[in-house]
């Protein structure tokens, strides 16, 4: 294993995302050659992302190289609190701040939070350049007076999903990837995100979903919801592209136990209808629901213009968080791109 300062030795863990948050982090689009011929749509589909947002916490948007009065008019427009906005001039390549951004952990004793920051490489080398994206933590971790870790190994926020006492889940097509980490075993990597995160239980699934530009985010496959409770995206569709991969994956996380050798409650999410586009660089795009977000008070989930399969979304995840208002954000111009609301937000613990 690479040798490095561990945090976790140092009291630190990685905070579950329903713990109570300062702020989110979001990485304004600018980039022309990504969504071509709808970033109009896709800008303000991410101007009305913050602003619901702004009526639970902070938001922290990462400017790029996008014009000021551009995005100021647009959350204007969408109705952001501008007394929870705060845009900070930090370069960026793209928009996934879930990825690029700082993963934070909170000191167990002292309250202290500090920024961990993983190496980051585009999930595998696949979108250069990605030379600021990579710089991102070390600029907001300065911005933000707090201490940086830095972790020598490629992960991204996306590929982590914990509840905070512990049990961490992540993906092998993502962390154990050759375009990552080449030549690291899992008990290297499970040694790493122990040190890093403060985790204890590693639960692996194998396999993402088609389409997938990370190659199988956790945060597209499964999410906890509480502490012992996992919703698990499943393929019921027509087409059934994904059935035999999810159908795996809630197989090992229906035999998964935690740090304590208890099961979890698995709760199937299923997905939408296949997303087509014409002309795409992908034939199939990987939507699912189980890239909604929590904040303060509320869960945000993605919709993607499929009635039936929302509505369904919708009461499944609400019900999972009976004490938060649920909030649906049109995702379908977004997705194009790869990712939806968790892909694109990084929390910062309270």
């Amino acid at each position: 294993m690479t040798d490095f300062v561990s945090p976790a030795s140092q009291g630190f863990r990685m905070p579950a995302e329903w713990e109570r948050q300062e702020g989110i982090f979001l990485s304004w689009p600018h980039n022309p050659e990504t969504w071509p011929g709808v970033m109009d749509q896709v800008r303000k589909a991410f101007a009305r992302f913050a602003a619901v947002i702004s009526k639970y916490e902070t938001v922290f948007i990462l400017r790029g190289n996008a014009q000021l009065n551009e995005i100021e008019s647009l959350l204007e427009k969408s109705g952001a609190n501008s007394s929870r906005i705060r845009i900070l001039e930090i370069p960026t390549n793209d928009v996934w701040c879930r990825d690029h951004g700082p993963v934070f952990v909170k000191n167990r004793k002292t309250g202290e939070r500090v920024a961990l920051d993983f190496c980051y490489n585009a999930w595998g080398g696949k979108f250069p350049p990605w030379d600021l994206d990579n710089a991102v933590p070390e600029q907001i971790a300065r911005i933000l007076g707090f201490r940086r870790f830095p972790i020598p190994f490629v992960c991204e926020g996306g590929a982590l999903e914990i509840n905070g006492l512990g049990d961490l889940m992540t993906t092998e097509s993502v962390l154990l990837n050759p375009n990552r980490n080449p030549g690291v075993r899992k008990e290297d990597a499970e040694a790493i995100l122990k040190s890093a995160l403060g985790a204890e239980n590693i639960i692996w699934l194998k396999h993402g979903m088609e389409g997938d530009d990370t190659d199988g985010h956790i945060d597209t496959l499964a999410r906890f919801t509480d502490n012992s409770t996992i919703l698990a995206a499943i393929d019921e569709t027509a087409a059934g592209r994904n059935r035999a991969v999810l159908e795996e994956n809630l197989r090992t996380l229906e035999q998964a136990r935690n740090g304590e050798g208890k099961s979890f409650r698995v709760i199937p999410l299923p997905l939408p209808d296949p997303i087509e586009p014409e002309g795409w660089r992908e034939e199939v795009l990987p939507a699912t629901y189980t890239n909604y977000l929590l904040v303060n008070g509320a869960v945000l989930i993605p919709s993607y213009r499929d009635d039936r399969h929302d509505a369904e979304a919708y009461g499944i995840i609400a019900s999972c968080f009976p004490e938060r208002k649920v909030e649906m954000i049109d995702c379908y111009d977004i997705i194009l791109e790869g990712g939806a609301l968790h892909c694109l937000s990084q929390q910062l613990p309270e």
